[in-house]
């Protein structure tokens, strides 16, 4: 399609989750809804989206730490053509601003750099400090990314054989009250039960994983309006890294197992308290890239209705991140399906059209 053609989607558009309509035009790069006079068009067919986000992606981070451009090229790639167009990179030790000036490949939100307690997180990932410098690094960290920071909340502590928190209350507190007179958001890495009433208490804004999230903590999460970003396809690894911790570390592998046995509880249980639920994948450190709608099927399977868990991902993602979605002037970045999205998330794994900034690219 040339830079100049219109491009018209019908069928339906699901501008919202009670928003549907027949079609819409593209026309230089953007939304309408209003007929354009005239060009050379393009017409595609389907159930439209807007762009799927996947608030919880390491775009420029592998196993071992940052990876080159041409390795996050393909990770971005990889998320575009399962029909994620914007990212939330909740943390990475690669510098991928680069991305930005591509038009193929996803928008990214991120957090920079993990921040993380001395030899209390995955080598080669963070910032690896003591609390004194807490404040200085979540300004640092502010500095360099979109709006977000990124703590690392728990970790195992090999004396004590189990996951602990990694931060005092005072530090914690100091460092999100930092970060908010920056206007930057806070979220943390979370497995544990510890950690949460400090950080929520703290101000944090989001937590990542929150698997430790326990019947006397919903209400505290649900009145302070934290977010929880579940990272279910993660949270299935947890057997696999329980056994192979057993012999050295047999409390904390009894630990992740008990997090992962009540694992959709949880999420059920924090979505039916009213806390704010969205779609992560934490693609890019040990998982591939390209898994949104795994995640989306595994929210359903925790029980969110169907339409909440494309919510999570589409509609109420974006606007949490505060991207347009499909209004009227908004860029079009869109994927279309052959089959309603809101009757079977499955759907999700197949896009028919992947359209960003106006132009098809999948």
């Amino acid at each position: 399609m040339s830079d100049h053609a219109v491009l018209h989607v019908k069928g339906r558009v699901l501008v919202g989750p009670d928003d549907v309509r027949d079609e819409l035009w593209v026309v230089g790069g953007r939304v309408t809804y209003r007929r354009p006079a005239s060009g050379d068009v393009r017409t595609v067919r389907g159930w439209a989206l807007p762009g799927l986000v996947d608030a919880h992606c390491h775009v420029g981070l592998d196993r071992h730490g940052a990876v080159d451009d041409a390795t996050s090229e393909k990770q971005a790639l990889t998320d575009r053509d399962a029909g994620t167009l914007l990212i939330r990179d909740a943390g990475s030790a690669a510098d991928t601003r680069w991305i930005d000036d591509r038009e193929d490949l996803p928008r990214i939100i991120r957090a920079g750099r993990h921040i993380a307690r001395t030899r209390r997180y995955i080598r080669n990932y963070a910032h690896e400090i003591e609390p004194e410098d807490l404040v200085a690094y979540v300004a640092r960290e502010a500095r360099r990314g979109d709006g977000w920071v990124k703590l690392v909340g728990d970790w195992i502590d090999r004396e004590v054989g189990d996951l602990t928190a990694c931060w005092p209350r005072g530090a914690v507190e100091a460092a999100i009250a930092e970060a908010h007179r920056l206007g930057t958001r806070v979220t943390a890495h979370c497995f544990a039960e510890d950690s949460l009433r400090d950080l929520v208490e703290a101000g944090i804004d989001c937590i990542e994983h929150a698997t430790g999230l326990t019947e006397d903590l919903i209400p505290l999460f649900a009145e302070r309006g934290v977010a929880i970003v579940p990272t279910l396809v993660n949270i299935a690894t947890f057997p696999q890294l329980a056994a192979g911790g057993e012999s050295r570390f047999p409390r904390w592998s009894d630990h992740m197992r008990r997090l992962h046995e009540r694992r959709y509880d949880t999420v059920r249980s924090a979505w039916d308290a009213g806390i704010p639920v969205y779609v992560g994948t934490d693609a890019g450190g040990t998982l591939p890239h390209g898994l949104v709608a795994a995640e989306v099927a595994e929210l359903v399977r925790a029980g969110i209705p169907a339409v909440d868990a494309l919510s999570a991902t589409a509609w109420g993602a974006r606007s949490w991140l505060g991207r347009p979605g499909l209004e009227e002037g908004a860029p079009a970045d869109l994927v279309v399906y052959e089959t309603d999205p809101r009757a079977d998330v499955r759907v999700l794994a197949a896009p028919r059209t992947v359209v960003m900034r106006g132009r098809v690219v999948g």
